[in-house]
């Protein structure tokens, strides 16, 4: 085999936004995640709204009723036809 073809591998911890650690080894080093198996919904089967891009914030933002917009009408109210011009 060729020397020095391979990476250093050295020992690394990786840590999560919920304290959880992992000792793990990596060729990056140590370094933080948002979400990890002790925390993440899928594992744990407890319903966490994960959102580290601000996406439910753009989209209440968008859809959210806009001040001064007429309200939409009640499903039984009527209103007259506005007449043609």
């Amino acid at each position: 085999m060729k020397p020095d073809l391979h990476p250093v591998y050295p020992p690394a911890r990786i840590t999560c936004a919920c304290g959880n650690t992992i000792e793990t080894r990596s060729t990056r080093g140590s370094f933080h995640v948002e979400i990890c198996s002790a925390c993440h919904p899928f594992f744990t089967g407890k319903y966490k709204l994960v959102d580290t891009e601000g996406r439910v914030e753009r989209f209440r933002k968008k859809y959210e009723a806009k001040p001064g917009a007429p309200a939409p009408a009640a499903p039984g109210s009527k209103k007259a036809p506005k007449a043609k011009a």
